[in-house]
């Protein structure tokens, strides 16, 4: 028997991404106003595809709510696409983007933050709302795989839309350095081409492992679920696994 209720635990958790999204937009940083605007760092997209996959959570828990006990085939079918969708956020961006994202950040930052967050940030943006991008994302995200059992898409499909995500957002940032000369991050301008290559392969290798081992956790968490006999598994694409 769960302390809080996962609906409520999704509704709070949408509400605090909506939070770090206005102070971070509030900010006034030159890098704001140059082209692509926030839109260029793999943070601020992070939190946008978060606040959409859990916006998404909200609106299935409330949809599920009001179709509770009806017979309206119309309804189901809706229903089922919703879920739909917020099984296929998580797979193929929510859990792999947003791991990557933490453990990235915090990996180069401790080996040399300059490569990842210079020192002149700190005027800029305060201790809490780098967290607000940088950390707590993780633990939010573990939560809901936690409490709710998301049906991933077939492996190759799966593969297919993290790396073309991946590749997206690497013709993005090439794209931006095209028209204005400069890297998104400190650490490109540090590196050779070849080097860069290699890290922008790293960079889909990396968010492909990622959604492997979301697969993986995933099919953990609730097979140990099922065996361990706390819950009876009757499987449909209408039924929303969740912990109270």
């Amino acid at each position: 028997m769960a302390l809080i209720p996962s609906q409520v635990l999704r509704v709070a958790i949408l509400l605090s991404y909506f939070s770090i999204l206005c102070h971070y937009k509030a900010i006034d940083m030159p890098a704001h106003q140059t082209y692509g605007g926030s839109w260029k760092f793999l943070p601020f997209i992070d939190l946008v595809i978060q606040a959409v996959f859990f916006g998404v959570c909200v609106l299935t828990d409330l949809s599920s709510l009001l179709t509770k006990g009806g017979d309206s085939r119309e309804q189901e079918r809706q229903l089922r696409k919703l879920i739909g969708l917020r099984d296929w956020m998580m797979a193929v961006l929510a859990f792999p983007v947003g791991v990557f994202v933490v453990t990235m950040f915090w990996a180069l930052y401790l080996y040399d933050r300059d490569l990842v967050y210079p020192r002149l940030l700190d005027n800029f943006i305060p201790q809490w709302l780098n967290h607000g991008m940088h950390t707590t994302v993780l633990p939010f995200i573990i939560i809901e795989m936690r409490t709710t059992h998301h049906r991933y898409p077939s492996r190759p499909c799966g593969l297919v839309a993290v790396c073309c995500f991946g590749v997206g957002y690497v013709l993005w940032m090439c794209w931006v350095h095209q028209v204005t000369g400069v890297w998104v991050y400190p650490l490109l301008e540090r590196i050779g081409p070849l080097a860069r290559a290699l890290f922008f392969c790293a960079l889909t290798v990396l968010l492909s492992v990622y959604y492997v081992l979301g697969e993986i956790l995933n099919s953990y968490i609730w097979d140990q679920q099922y065996k361990g006999g706390s819950h009876t598994h009757t499987h449909t694409h209408t039924h929303t696994h969740t912990h109270f």
